[in-house]
């Protein structure tokens, strides 16, 4: 990417702010340069170049100090809460916040785990690429049961914006017409296993209303002209996405948002910025830009736009948005509702079970394939839900066996345990329940009253618990996952459920907190992501929803955050903005 591209200081007056690089942050970019408008990116961490920035990719086990373990000094230094995530190792820990920079503070007996990736590109540079849609069940789920408030829009709404980010993306799956999981635009999927087809085909008898499919994935496994032209080519299988992808092989903001964006002319880059407020003109009652203080000198700078998206993540927005505070809104920014910060979710993969898988001896498996079978929720509208609690879950997971990694701490002894090790082990299959979180008020954050970060920026203060719906949902889940390979007849079959000692934010798919809605009394947003109180002020990304239904919401972030632009340019030409 050009260098000049790149700025400090600047008394221009962009089109566009947009702040955050990652998923939603990209697609603004994108959108909006394409369209014409002038668009600065504001990014708080450093540069991440593609290809150039990924120190540790290709890079094998054995070439690391501690085989990919990060030293518990530095764990406890820097890391203590970041080492939690799934994607954290040696290899990735580049990628992910410093929690001795980055405080935040949990009411007292709660705890939230806040995974942060400060860089150009954010979170998409490690997310996991699940990628699916919500369908109407998923946006009519608050006003049938009465948990939460009416999503402002429906399926209908968002699907050719859903095709439209898809198509660019590139999402690999099987049209499986299923209602509650509405098919993608999709290329094709990756393969089960030998093992995976024999359970896909017991469950289908035993279990029909449960259907197994496969895991659909931002992955190109058969790449367009679309993808060929971004520098993109096909997925090579190896299962070291969160390091960094030269190929481009996987979505992110580095590999397709940005270098589209980047194309039009119409982007520049402010990296480095940390955004402290926002600059709001009471006369006009229009956001003008953004105050900044320097990532690394603490100095400090604004910024200024005829429109701002924030796409800073959900918990990042927020803290924005409360500590933009003014006369008319001594809450926070466009918080007349008093509703910012509140309606807190996360999703909850806290049961599950594994058994054991006869036969197959004579096969294994190639390549390391990204993704993993998945089972939608199958308790999607009312009258499905179990009479102790409300909503559902989906169950993902997958067959693999064993090998000497597995064996590596067995008791063995001389030439025959050495050749055991040599020999791949036993076939098994795991289910794991990934389960919505229901919106509450109480689950929320604030400001606090008194503690700051090294930016003089007051700490975010999380209160947020599991509730009794979801403690019940994993109870059964873990006991639904148990019943299915009992009865599929999986042996050594052993069940979790880890609620109890696992706060939520593990799942890093926190939303809420800035919730869309038709009544501005009771949300901030209006159903096109656009603050019901300022007109030029947009949030896309997951702190917008309503309710965290059971899929990953990635894809909607993206699908949001294009209709979103699509309508500030509209109203931005009819000068309404």
């Amino acid at each position: 990417m050009q260098q000049d591209i790149y700025i400090q200081q600047s008394d221009h007056i962009y089109d566009a702010l947009v702040v955050g690089s990652g998923v939603s942050g990209g697609w603004a970019a994108k959108e909006l340069c394409e369209r014409g408008l002038k668009t600065l990116m504001i990014e708080r961490g450093r540069i991440v170049e593609h290809r150039k920035d990924y120190p540790t990719e290709g890079k094998g086990v054995w070439q690391y100090p501690n085989r990919m373990k990060v030293d518990n000094l530095l764990v406890e230094e820097q890391y203590k809460v970041q080492q939690q995530c799934y994607a954290f190792h040696d290899g990735t820990k580049h990628f992910f916040g410093n929690d001795k920079d980055l405080p935040y503070s949990t009411k007292k007996g709660t705890n939230f785990s806040w995974i942060r990736a400060n860089q150009l590109g954010g979170k998409s540079l490690l997310w996991h690429r699940q990628s699916y849609r919500f369908s109407d069940y998923d946006f009519n789920a608050n006003k049938l049961d009465g948990h939460g408030n009416d999503w402002p829009i429906r399926y209908d709404d968002i699907a050719p914006w859903y095709s439209h980010v898809e198509k660019h993306a590139g999402i690999s799956g099987n049209y499986d017409g299923l209602p509650q999981l509405p098919d993608s635009e999709f290329l094709p999927p990756f393969d089960f296993s030998s093992p995976e087809i024999m359970l896909k085909n017991k469950f289908a008898k035993l279990f029909p209303e449960r259907p197994m499919i496969m895991g659909r994935t931002a992955h190109l496994t058969k790449p367009t002209e679309l993808h060929y032209s971004q520098g993109r080519v096909q997925c090579q299988a190896r299962n070291e996405c969160q390091k960094g992808c030269s190929f481009g092989a996987y979505f992110s903001t580095q590999s397709s948002t940005l270098p589209a964006a980047a194309k039009t002319g119409n982007l520049h880059i402010a990296p480095n910025s940390v955004v402290h407020s926002l600059i709001y003109d009471e006369k006009t009652n229009r956001v003008k830009g953004v105050r900044v203080i320097d990532n690394d000198d603490l100095s400090t700078r604004e910024y200024y736009a005829k429109v701002v998206f924030l796409c800073a993540s959900t918990l990042g927005t927020t803290q924005i948005m409360l500590n933009s505070t003014s006369k008319k809104f001594p809450n926070g920014i466009a918080n007349s509702s008093g509703t910012l910060g509140h309606y807190l979710m996360d999703h909850n993969y806290n049961a599950g079970a594994f058994g054991r898988v006869e036969g197959f001896e004579d096969e294994t498996v190639s390549g390391r394939r990204p993704t993993n079978i998945y089972i939608p929720n199958f308790q999607f509208e009312p009258k499905r839900y179990k009479d102790h609690y409300v909503r559902g879950y989906a169950l993902a997971g997958g067959a693999g066996r064993g090998g000497w990694k597995g064996a590596a701490n067995s008791k063995g002894i001389g030439v025959g345990f050495k050749q055991r090790l040599t020999q791949a082990g036993d076939w098994y299959f795991n289910l794991m329940a990934q389960g919505e979180m229901l919106p509450r008020f109480e689950n929320h954050v604030a400001l606090h009253s008194t503690k700051k970060d090294k930016w003089g920026i007051p700490q975010l203060h999380i209160d947020c618990t599991w509730s009794e719906n979801e403690i019940a949902m994993m109870a059964d889940a873990e006991e639904t996952a148990r019943d299915m390979l009992l009865k599929a007849g999986l042996k050594d079959v052993q069940s979790y459920n880890s609620i109890d000692g696992a706060p939520p934010g593990l799942a890093i798919h926190e939303v809420g907190t800035a919730r869309m809605g038709r009544d501005p009394k009771n949300s901030v947003l209006n159903g096109f992501n656009q603050t019901h109180d300022i007109a030029n002020l947009f949030v896309t990304d997951g702190a917008s929803f309503c309710s965290s239904a059971v899929v990953n919401p990635s894809l909607t972030f993206m699908a949001l955050t294009a209709r979103a632009v699509d309508y500030a340019v509209k109203e931005m030409n009819a000068k309404r903005i």
